[in-house]
């Protein structure tokens, strides 16, 4: 069974919209036609709430989070940092104490059509998200925005997602946590992926003085997120870490996606996300971050966009209403993907990309 890559822009079907039957999707995506005429809709008003969600809703980290190694000796700066960044939120104390983890938040987003320019506030839309973790691999998140619910999930095998207008799919490449997760939200999972990282030395970002971590996806990770008519060139994420308290204030990854149909131009897809985390608070003697900011800038460019590169700003803020640790009665059975991954979507390994165009 292939699994999910993150959650990406999806091209919307509008002869499909409310239909929830995965094998009418599936026939859909296998339309080159309907592909080279539905590439616009992407960026049509009428689609933002569909690209909020699909961008903005349930993106995954570039990559998964490995069991964290003791840290007796630093061997390393980044080592070091993530020390600090430990030692900063306390979270060593929930190593082998915390089973899952329960949160629930508020959101806000707003497209921006062209970068320089505002809609006035006239597409904001608000909503809100349950999300549900069990250490250290098994997740599951519902979020509703504008009448829209999308609900992804990993029960650390593979991971699926569900939407109103493509149903329940899995697709390619490894199973990798949430970044809103990553968000401030576990320090655990935060210090797991880092301690791995490349030192990129010290940047101040909205006036604070931080050492900046790097974490770049591999090539065999990169190849199974692709297929013949798309592949992931690249996808790193940058971290940057307070030097006065040591936490996490800035996450930034950007991903770049070659897309080519059968006889027609290559078109590049890049896809930047920059993401402000405050408002740390301790729960439970941990630090954990209620609010947050991010804009994503989605840009096209490519021969065949004679007017130049497509660029579009998408923007959330989020706020943090409850968390609590080793809820009662949360079970792996919360867990158990969808019986629609079996029956509708498993044996075909193009979905991802057509259901995916940026594997996001």
């Amino acid at each position: 069974m292939g699994r999910l890559a993150p959650l990406s822009e999806e091209p919307i079907n509008e002869e499909n919209e409310g239909n929830n039957n995965s094998k009418k999707c599936l026939q859909s995506w296998r339309n080159w036609n309907w592909i080279r005429t539905h590439f616009s809709l992407l960026f049509n008003k009428k689609s933002n709430l569909k690209i909020l969600l699909s961008v903005l809703g349930c993106p995954l980290f570039p990559l998964p989070v490995h069991p964290i190694s003791p840290l007796n000796e630093v061997s390393s700066s980044a080592q070091y940092i993530i020390q600090h960044f430990r030692a900063a939120t306390g979270c060593k104390k929930l190593e082998g104490t915390v089973k899952n983890v329960f949160t629930t938040g508020k959101v806000t987003m707003d497209v921006v059509d062209e970068l320089g320019s505002t809609n006035g506030g006239i597409n904001l839309e608000k909503g809100c998200f349950v999300m549900w973790q069990m250490v250290p691999d098994k997740w599951q998140i519902e979020l509703v925005l504008g009448g829209q619910k999308v609900l992804a999930g990993s029960n650390g095998a593979i991971a699926w997602r569900h939407t109103p207008w493509l149903g329940v799919h899995a697709a390619k490449g490894p199973v990798r946590p949430l970044r809103r997760a990553l968000q401030g939200l576990d320090p655990l999972a935060v210090s797991a992926v880092f301690c791995a990282a490349q030192y990129m030395g010290e940047k101040q970002i909205s006036g604070i003085n931080c050492f900046v971590l790097k974490l770049s996806a591999d090539q065999k990770d990169l190849v199974e997120r692709s297929d013949n008519t798309a592949e992931m060139i690249k996808h790193a994420i940058f971290g940057y870490f307070s030097q006065r308290s040591g936490l996490l204030v800035y996450l930034e990854d950007s991903y770049l996606t070659r897309i080519q149909a059968p006889g027609s131009h290559p078109t590049y897809w890049e896809t930047t996300m920059s993401t402000k985390i405050e408002d740390y608070r301790v729960v439970d003697g941990v630090m954990i971050a209620h609010a947050g900011s991010s804009t994503a800038l989605i840009t096209r460019f490519g021969d065949n966009l004679k007017a130049g590169p497509a660029i579009t700003r998408l923007e959330e803020s989020w706020i943090i209403d409850d968390v609590a640790f080793n809820v009662p009665g949360l079970s792996l059975d919360c867990f158990i993907p969808p019986q629609e991954l079996q029956r509708d979507c498993s044996s075909d390994d193009d979905l991802d990309w057509k259901s995916s165009l940026l594997h996001r």
